[in-house]
């Protein structure tokens, strides 16, 4: 993979929604609860005080991650993909080979990755071991326990 970020449409709105709450209402939040917990007395002891500026400090670093993420995205039309081969974006129906059981994941950046619906990233060893093998092929997935096989079922978009 390259430097870019490869979103999807959706996945890109979204990020983008995401920064847009965090500049405007999480900042104008996070000024609130500086200004009550200044307004509490000594700040050299005031522990919500450095509460406040602490989460301040996260906000702008969570502001700052995904503006990065946001500035080397590439939106992918996922019309204009080629699905003999495993790629981002790809739906990829495996078997494992041990227990034949099917699963079908679909590869995407590490932004959209959610193994709670079957999305993950192309940086994971299972999305490494997928990326360019076609429907036949045996993907071999290097884990702790040992080596996995996977044959490719199906790939679509």
């Amino acid at each position: 993979m390259s430097n870019y970020s490869y979103l999807t449409k959706e996945g890109f709105e979204k990020l983008k929604s995401e920064l847009d709450e965090l500049k405007t209402t999480g900042r104008s939040d996070a000024a609130k609860a500086i200004a009550e917990a200044r307004e509490k007395g000594d700040l050299s002891e005031n522990a919500e005080y450095d509460a406040a500026k602490n989460a301040q400090g996260m906000l702008e670093f969570k502001i700052n991650e995904l503006e990065k993420v946001l500035s080397s995205a590439r939106v992918i039309d996922e019309s204009q993909l080629d699905d003999s081969k495993v790629t981002v974006l790809s739906n990829v129906t495996i078997k494992n080979k041990k227990t034949s059981k099917e699963l079908t994941y679909k590869l995407v950046s590490e932004t959209e990755a959610d193994i709670k619906i079957n999305k993950i990233s192309v940086s994971s060893p299972i999305g490494k071991g997928l990326l360019g093998k076609e429907v036949g092929d045996t993907a071999v997935i290097v884990t702790p326990n040992g080596n996995l096989e996977f044959e490719i079922m199906n790939i679509s978009f």
